[in-house]
């Protein structure tokens, strides 16, 4: 049976996100044959629109490990110039996440997987930066396991995340935006949290639905070496297939000089010893998606939890560019439910709610 909240999502996709219009040609690629229903709305979808070429995609994340555990270094060197070609080609680009397991990598070899993301790291900067592009999720009993819901009830939260007024939302942001603009001065605080950074000269980012859905957050980035304190995450954080929680960071001159994260500790490091930029932080953002309440292990998700930041080592965005360069970019998130934003030694969240009266409107309804 057709879900109607498949089709609603391939209509926010395509004529929100990605507005493809006549002429356009479009790449859209899956990863988990699961998203078969919502590539199947888009593809008719853009079709309709107009798109000159439309081209859809899917790859098995089982298969992809295979990569990282068997290929040569030779094999590991080789660069796929046919995708980036093609990449070349495209206006606008569709992704879509429904593996079933998030853990398909937490064995497979890690230099093998870091040597192959700077490798590839055209590709993505070909399609950020040259097409009109959008990433999401579809609903799997994988990852409603994850979340530690029952599929209908991922469906629901996944759905209700992402099918929403885009627009109106968008203007809710603006004006956390112009006051990140002004801003120099953040202070973090919350048990085991005290930290300050300047964002002063780097504007803040709307995150309202062009790139990611779900979205809801509004980023920028910290000046690269004024980072000084401390933060603890109380949000679990999948990254290269293993789950992290409790990561701890301290911070002199923007640099991390201590990570731990438990029985972790190691793997963490080593994360963080990819190359000089993944111990720097490339963004801070903060989570305003009224629909996110709860985490589910999934980033796409966690980083828009209203009431949530994120500070993320690793490479920085163009739009917010400290200048930090690397081949991490790891959105760890932190519920601020326990704690405080200040902006200028002016408060304006306490306990995961806006307590400026101008940004009010982007409390979630009670």
């Amino acid at each position: 049976m057709r879900d109607p909240r498949v089709a609603e999502m391939a209509k926010v996709l395509v004529d929100y996100s990605t507005r493809i219009k006549k002429g356009d040609r479009v790449l859209i690629s899956a990863a988990g044959f699961e998203a078969a229903p919502l590539v199947k709305e888009l593809y008719a979808l853009c079709l309709q629109r107009g798109a000159e070429y439309v081209e859809y995609s899917f790859s098995v994340p089982e298969i992809d490990r295979q990569l990282y555990n068997l290929a040569s270094k030779k094999q590991l060197e080789v660069f796929p110039q046919h995708k980036l070609d093609f990449y070349k080609t495209l206006t606008a680009y569709i992704g879509i996440s429904a593996g079933e397991n998030s853990m398909v990598n937490a064995t497979s070899n890690q230099k093998a997987m870091v040597a192959y993301s700077k490798l590839t790291r055209p590709l993505v900067d070909q399609r950020v930066k040259h097409t009109k592009w959008v990433v999401t999720r579809y609903p799997t009993q994988g990852s409603a396991q994850e979340a530690r819901m029952s599929l209908d009830e991922y469906e629901d939260y996944l759905f209700g995340a992402c099918n929403i007024d885009w627009s109106a939302e968008s203007k809710k942001m603006e004006k956390l935006k112009k006051l990140m603009d002004k801003t120099d001065k953040v202070r973090l605080k919350g048990p085991d949290t005290d930290l300050c950074f300047s964002i002063k000269g780097l504007q803040g980012i709307k995150c309202d639905g062009r790139y990611n859905i779900p979205d809801g957050e509004v980023f920028t980035a910290p000046v690269r070496d004024s980072v000084q304190g401390h933060i603890t995450y109380n949000c679990p954080t999948i990254y290269q297939g293993k789950e992290f929680n409790n990561i701890r960071l301290e911070f002199k001159d923007g640099r991390i000089v201590k990570a731990t994260a438990g029985e972790m500790t190691k793997a963490l490091n080593e994360i963080l010893d990819t190359d000089e930029g993944a111990r720097y932080v490339g963004e801070f953002a903060v989570g305003v998606n009224p629909n996110i309440r709860v985490p589910m292990r999934n980033i796409l998700f966690d980083e828009k939890i209203s009431g949530s930041i994120h500070f993320t080592p690793g490479q920085a965005y163009d739009e917010a560019d400290n200048g930090n360069r690397s081949a991490v970019h790891w959105d760890m998130v932190r519920l601020m439910k326990d704690g405080e934003i200040w902006f200028d030694d002016r408060l304006i969240q306490k306990q995961g709610l806006f307590v400026l009266p101008e940004l009010e409107a982007l409390n979630p309804e009670k």
